[in-house]
């Protein structure tokens, strides 16, 4: 089970919401989730429409049963939201849990030790905190593997992001947890300078410590607060649904790529085995390989003596059969060896060899659409047969496509070109004849505010 903290010290940021919304995206995503509210004001339950006169038994009383030596089940507690999203309410009386446990040993690890016991039944638990520096953030930091840090895309925001941040190192260290901490941009307005500016220096500043989802202004997330529903109910169509659903997508991918990285280096610790098995086998077999041209003199005088004859190849004496199969081999292996070359190679190749089929050379070609890095630059390679004209816009050029426009280097219609970037991580469309899209060749993309994708790249 993966257990994600939402926290910030400031209020009015978002957090209640994006815990909500959040646990429903993932829910909705076929994940099994577990939400968690550690906030006295119990803005969960109001949020998920949960009666507040009829919960009985809240988080409150799961973590202060330890206390008493009488550990009470988080399941007895439970609210069923949906068929995959659960409640673990909370109450007023979480404002007394730090005095009531003032001098009790572990008392940091109440929830990570009730959260333990369920661990199986649950994909993800999502904990909403509440907005200070209290026993109750100390509990989820040190039950979470990841926090997520929502920041409203104002300047008071920012300006107290970086203290947040101290904070949240501080406490991580007094509760010796190493966990994972991302920023998520919200409540951003693409219609101010402002926000656009902001959101600039988030992404500027935390790179990779952010989220590529940024969630979005949005008035259907408040009417569906009110009307205590997440919006995936409320407004299925809602741009605050689809940045919610990305944000899960986001998530749920992240935990994907570290468990195929982990799989990746065992299997690299493997093939590296065997390479090194293959290179001994090689070095024991070379003695015994020579030339298929037959010896002449001294040197056919020493072969015999050192290496066992070898019948020379004649290629006139092959049957029509055998001296096709034979070219196709060839060919086969020519291709073969052009693996690492580039586009130009390719092609200088392919006017060079005719006997080489050009379905195979199309074929090594598709290897290269998209983009690669060399140690000079960054290399755009695409495929438009029709376009009259093919540009690239992104953060490189400020969006200027005029300013980066692509080479037509073959009449099949490859479209190539080189951008020197420094390291960094970049967004970019591809405009064709005027129309802007994505690179069909890039698979790594992220939402952009008008509701299409960007392409992304990230230099090394």
């Amino acid at each position: 089970m993966k257990t994600i903290a939402v926290v910030n010290q400031k209020g009015g940021c978002g957090k209640t919401t994006v815990s909500i919304n959040l646990s429903s995206a993932l829910a909705e995503a076929g994940q099994k989730v577990l939400l968690v509210d550690m906030d006295p004001q119990s803005h969960c339950a109001v949020g998920l429409a949960v009666p507040e006169e009829q919960i009985e038994q809240s988080i409150y009383d799961v973590l202060i049963s330890r206390s008493r030596n009488e550990p009470m089940k988080m399941t007895e507690i439970l609210w069923q939201i949906s068929e995959r999203l659960e409640l673990a309410p909370a109450s007023l009386d979480l404002s007394a849990f730090e005095q009531q446990m003032n001098g009790i040993s572990d008392r940091e690890r109440c929830l990570k030790e009730a959260l333990h016991e369920i661990r199986n039944d649950y994909d993800y638990a999502i904990i909403d905190c509440p907005p200070a520096v209290s026993l109750l953030t100390f509990n989820a930091l040190r039950a979470a593997s990841d926090v997520i840090v929502p920041v409203e895309t104002g300047y008071f925001a920012l300006h107290g992001l970086s203290k947040q941040l101290d904070t949240l190192s501080i406490l991580c260290k007094r509760c010796s947890q190493q966990v994972n901490v991302k920023v998520l941009g919200s409540m951003y307005d693409i219609r101010t300078k402002m926000a656009r500016e902001i959101l600039a220096e988030l992404r500027s500043h935390f790179g990779d410590k952010m989220f590529e989802t940024i969630v979005s202004f949005n008035t259907k997330i408040k009417e569906a607060a009110s009307f205590g529903q997440p919006i995936s109910e409320y407004d299925p169509a809602s741009k605050g649904r689809k940045d919610f659903a990305s944000l899960a997508d986001e998530i749920i991918g992240a935990q994907v790529d570290q468990q195929r990285h982990e799989f990746v280096n065992s299997l690299a610790d493997q093939l590296e085995s065997i390479s090194a098995t293959a290179d001994e086998l090689l070095d024991a077999a070379k003695p015994s390989i020579v030339s298929i041209d037959a010896p002449q003199g001294d040197q056919a005088e020493q072969a015999e003596t050192t290496t066992p004859a070898t019948p020379n190849v004649n290629e006139d004496e092959f049957t029509p059969a055998e001296e096709a199969a034979f070219r196709e081999f060839e060919a086969g292996t020519e291709v073969q060896e052009l693996q690492d070359q580039t586009v130009e190679e390719l092609q200088a190749v392919a006017e060079e060899k005719p006997e080489i089929r050009e379905s195979d050379i199309e074929a090594k070609l598709a290897d290269y659409y998209g983009v690669t890095q060399t140690n000079e630059a960054a290399v755009f390679v695409t495929l438009y047969p029709r376009a009259q004209q093919v540009q690239i816009a992104g953060d490189f050029n400020n969006w200027q496509p005029e300013q980066s426009p692509m080479e037509k280097i073959s009449d099949s219609g490859v479209w190539r070109t080189k951008m020197n970037l420094a390291t960094g991580r970049y967004r970019y469309r591809l405009v064709v004849d005027g129309q802007w899209q994505q690179d069909p060749y890039n698979e790594t993309t992220e939402s952009n505010p008008f509701g299409g994708l960007n392409s992304v790249l990230e230099v090394k």
